[in-house]
């Protein structure tokens, strides 16, 4: 089955990786990122270039995903243009490294907006299009960090990073009665291969972050970065969450994983998840509601879409 599918922050990383493997796959892709004649100029080309080697139906949109006014057109010009959508990717993020006392709250509010508010704009715009098919997948990025280990020096980014997996979560149980299916898929930490670590934001707050450095933690960001560079494999390919969303979107309706992880340095979060998504599954059927852990009219929908 040939899907319809948005992507968001695909200009590099997990984005542009998953973009790529889903159109190779056969689907046609629109990978979303902003400024796509400014900043981004040149991972247009990029995108066009691989287009060109590949014959594959991979379309860059303009999306940014700060702007509700942005993520409407950009989904009303992909209905225009195919009639449908299919699959929404939730993958634009952000990172920032240094002592949380150091950001300031205006940052750590523009860091919830990036991980979180754009996945309820992008969310505003597409599912009403989804729900008037009664069918349709939606694929969360997370990160282990909203469940595994979380090492010191990046709390913005996992407390981020855990408010959108906990919206990820709420929001497949409200959504399979209208033929949803949700996926999450959880990457562990990858320090080759992204640009997350090289482009991560630090603090605002220079002075504060200083007093981290002359005192008791001076050279501790070094320890960290060390530390997550140990415990990486060597062979650790971060093409391996690409692999996994395009296994995600082929698969059957109602055969698709509720959680993925992709974690090369195992920080535990494969098993926290399971119990914690066990726990919230049972609560589900004790009050009633267990018809919402599977998408409605399975069968029917799969006889419909193969």
């Amino acid at each position: 089955m040939k899907y319809i599918i948005v992507i968001t922050g695909a200009s590099s990383g997990f984005g542009a990786l998953a973009a790529r493997a889903l159109a190779v796959a056969g689907h046609t892709v629109y990978a979303s990122m902003r400024e796509t004649k400014g900043r981004n100029a040149a991972q247009v080309k990029e995108l066009e270039k691989y287009v060109n080697e590949h014959s594959v139906d991979l379309r860059a949109i303009e999306l940014d995903v700060s702007s509700q006014k942005s993520c409407d057109a950009a989904i009303q010009e992909i209905i225009l243009k195919d009639g449908r959508l299919d699959v929404v990717v939730h993958n634009a993020g952000h990172m920032v490294f240094g002592p949380a006392e150091a950001f300031t709250p205006e940052q750590l509010a523009e860091l919830y907006d990036v991980n979180v508010l754009s996945t309820q704009r992008v969310n505003r715009a597409a599912l009403p299009y989804l729900r008037k098919q009664r069918k349709g997948l939606v694929v969360w990025v997370s990160s282990s960090s909203a469940a595994g280990g979380t090492p010191p020096y990046l709390a913005p980014y996992f407390a981020a990073k855990a408010g959108m997996d906990a919206l990820a979560v709420v929001y497949a149980r409200e959504l399979t009665r209208w033929g949803i299916e949700t996926s999450i898929i959880v990457p562990g930490a990858f320090t080759g291969g992204t640009n997350h670590f090289a482009h991560a934001g630090s603090p605002d707050d220079k002075a504060r972050a200083a007093e981290y450095e002359a005192g008791p933690y001076a050279g501790f960001a070094d320890q960290v970065l060390k530390g997550f560079a140990s415990i990486v494999p060597a062979d650790a390919e971060v093409s391996a969450v690409a692999d996994a969303i395009v296994k995600v979107v082929d698969a059957p309706l109602g055969k698709r994983p509720f959680r993925v992880h992709i974690d090369p340095t195992e920080d535990g979060a494969e098993v926290v998840n399971a119990v914690s998504d066990r726990v919230r599954a049972e609560l589900l059927r004790r009050i009633g509601l267990g018809d919402v852990l599977i998408p409605r009219n399975v069968t029917t929908a799969s006889q419909v879409t193969n």
